[in-house]
């Protein structure tokens, strides 16, 4: 009855796992999240089972399409969420393909931290007389953040944050790079210096990304440095810095 669209694997069982909470008291309701990166055989018996809500990544629900272990045909509800990061991520031309599956009669939600034209394109092209909805940013960074910035050249990023990785040892920090090979660097940089960093970016394959995360919330890794899109969907809650080693792009990007 319901399909939901997320950029990446993270994302889209954070998604699942909210949803199954949420409708923990609606008996018999089935939901189910498929995507990249796991067996689709188990995928496809999981299908058999008739989801009312699958939350799936556009290429693997592609592959399941073609497949024949899912139709599309009598969707009532389509939500795209994270629409802005699956464009970045080159999702544009997926997403037309998975929609165009999709009936006519339906009601379609997008979810975005920026409106672009070709957002907007979307919407015109799927979405009838759609009404927007702006969240009110002034209130939307958490309230026990305490913001602070360090004037500092580019090559001296890295010794900063080494001085203040050892400061406090107790530091669980994601660090925000622009992107992969400047994740890559930083994290090398900081390995180099007998720091326990690792990378996390979409040049790497599933298990690795699995990896990462389990090490960073087991607290036997001290800082993940993470593209924005990497990060998208991990859930991690007893964080103690958050640093942009570039300036964001944009305010909804720093939220």
């Amino acid at each position: 009855q319901a399909l939901v669209l997320a950029p990446t694997r993270e994302l889209g069982q954070q998604i699942g796992s909210q949803l199954k909470q949420f409708s923990r008291h609606k008996k018999g309701l089935r939901v189910e999240t498929v995507y990249g990166g796991a067996p689709i055989t188990g995928q496809i018996r999981a299908l058999r089972n008739a989801p009312h809500i699958l939350i799936a990544t556009p290429g693997r629900l592609i592959d399941l399409v073609k497949r024949k272990a899912v139709k599309l045909e009598s969707i009532r509800f389509v939500v795209l969420d994270e629409a802005d990061e699956m464009l970045t991520m080159g999702f544009k031309e997926d997403l037309d393909t998975i929609l165009g599956f999709t009936p006519e009669e339906k009601h379609t939600w997008l979810f975005s931290a920026t409106l672009s034209a070709e957002i907007r394109r979307i919407s015109k092209t799927y979405m009838t007389e759609p009404a927007e909805v702006s969240v009110n940013q002034a209130g939307v960074v958490n309230k026990n953040i305490s913001p602070h910035y360090i004037e500092a050249r580019t090559v001296e990023k890295v010794q900063a944050l080494r001085r203040l990785a050892e400061a406090d040892p107790d530091m669980r920090a994601i660090v925000f790079c622009r992107t992969r090979l400047g994740c890559q660097d930083v994290a090398k940089q900081l390995i180099d210096m007998r720091l326990n960093a690792e990378a996390l970016h979409g040049d790497m394959n599933q298990s690795q990304r699995d990896r990462v995360m389990q090490r960073f919330k087991a607290h036997s890794l001290q800082m993940r440095i993470a593209t924005d899109v990497a990060a998208r969907g991990i859930d991690v809650n007893d964080l103690t810095h958050v640093f942009h080693f570039n300036l964001p792009d944009g305010h909804e990007f720093y939220t």
